[in-house]
């Protein structure tokens, strides 16, 4: 059946993810251009701690998709006055969360980091950066939990509120601290940390601000302190625990790939961090895609249109597929151009071509298999959707072990991985939404 939905429809949520992710990819790519200018032992140090880090943060990240949508599901069934509930449970559950990990960074990083990183100067220098990081994933816990509150409310310019505001103070952090700027002390690497930690606060301080002050509280029951439903919560970690283990499989396993370039040398990890702060420009689009088509699917289930998911989700891969090409064609052609932010030395950048090509082509894949992944799950079918993950990361791992340890000559053959899970999430993906009964779930 066509889609009811117009492309205007489908940019009015994407856009302002896509300016929301836009910044806090800026903190990235500003500590990768101010870091690649310290050392390349600071680039790969804070590249592997920084996804160490985000290993972590999954768990939340997974959690919120959950409660995104539940929401979304709850605004197309015209429930608004549950959707506060909703929220008040997830604040319960992120805050039990981010302690756990906060405890789990704080008490055995150190141990973890020493048997996966082989570098003893990486391992110092990630060691460094990790004292100050661990402090902020409280902090981004709540976070996520709030961009899945606008999210699946289709509200979304308040990302790109938050996140900039993140990105401008990052910026400025970055600078000072990793220089020793402006009266600042000179703190390198544990700098850039610490500049992250302050971001998160301050998108923290503006959510909650943006909140009050902004949403109609009585509308959706926010803030009214309901009695916890035991049967609620239930429910919630029922959609959400597969979620929360398919993110962690996810980016496990890209852990998983820098570890195995880490082993190759320190050429091939400083490489790797400057191409991965591009891959993560490339697809900012394709992630913020990806969540529209996740809120736009579990918003026409609620409203009774399940015929419509398929074409709705194949609109909004083709307005992706639009959104990636002005930065994909300036990596094609002016590599150098886009290179030159992360790095002055010539022969780095040199390098790094081959990889910057390979994931350019990955990020093609990629717009097809992320809204057609993220459609499963929008299904309400978490479950499912962790199967298929799981089944595609297996193949990736593999992929991945073959070209870094068994061939282990250039990087650019390991991060042909990226086109393989792009290819094959989308593949799975179709077939499950076209042969699979998902149109009847309830959550």
């Amino acid at each position: 059946m066509k889609s009811s939905v117009k492309n205007k429809a489908i940019w009015l949520i994407a856009y302002p993810i896509i300016f929301g992710n836009l910044a806090q990819t800026l903190i990235t790519l500003t500590d990768t251009a101010f870091l690649g200018r310290v050392s390349n032992i600071a680039l790969g140090a804070s590249m592997m701690a920084g996804i160490y880090y985000y290993v972590y943060s999954t768990l939340a990240w997974g959690f919120a998709i959950g409660i995104q949508i539940i929401v979304a599901r709850r605004l197309g069934e015209k429930r608004l006055e549950r959707i506060g509930v909703i929220f008040e449970h997830g604040l319960v559950f992120v805050l039990s969360l981010s302690i756990l990990l906060f405890l789990i960074q704080h008490f055995c990083t150190a141990g973890i980091l020493e048997k996966i990183i082989q570098s003893p100067n990486i391992y110092a220098a990630a060691m460094e950066y990790m004292d100050y990081r661990h402090y902020g994933i409280i902090f981004v816990c709540f976070n996520f939990l709030f961009r899945a509150l606008y999210i699946g409310l289709s509200n979304t310019k308040v990302i790109s509120f938050s996140t900039a505001l993140m990105a401008a103070v990052n910026i400025f952090l970055d600078y000072a601290l990793i220089f020793g700027k402006m009266g600042f002390p000179e703190m390198g690497i544990g700098g850039a940390a610490l500049a992250s930690v302050c971001a998160e606060i301050s998108a923290l301080i503006f959510f909650t601000g943006y909140t009050i002050i902004k949403l109609p509280l009585k509308t959706y029951m926010l803030f009214y302190f309901h009695k916890l439903e035991g049967w609620l919560m239930v429910s919630i970690l029922k959609l959400a625990f597969p979620t929360m283990i398919q993110k962690l499989l996810s980016f496990g396993t890209w852990m998983i790939f820098f570890v195995l370039v880490e082993h190759m040398g320190e050429g091939p990890i400083a490489i790797s961090g400057i191409v991965r702060s591009v891959y993560m420009l490339i697809m900012i689009p394709v992630f913020a895609f990806g969540a529209t088509a996740n809120t736009l699917t579990s918003r026409l289930i609620g409203e009774s249109k399940q015929d419509e998911v398929m074409s709705t989700v194949f609109k909004t891969i083709g307005q992706g597929l639009i959104a990636i090409l002005p930065v994909l064609l300036c990596c094609c052609f002016f590599p150098h151009l886009i290179l030159s932010i992360y790095t002055n030395d010539i022969a780095l950048a040199d390098a790094s071509i081959p990889s910057l090509l390979v994931i350019g082509a990955a990020s093609v894949a990629m717009t097809f298999g992320m809204p057609l992944f993220e459609a499963v799950s929008g299904t309400g079918n978490t479950t499912h959707a962790l199967i298929l993950e799981s089944l595609v990361l297996i193949a990736y791992t593999t992929s991945v072990w073959f070209f870094a340890s068994y061939i282990g000559t250039r990087v650019e053959w390991a991060w042909t991985s990226e086109f393989t899970y792009g290819a094959l999430i989308a593949i799975v993906s179709v077939c499950y939404l076209k042969f699979s009964h998902w149109r009847k779930k309830k959550i």
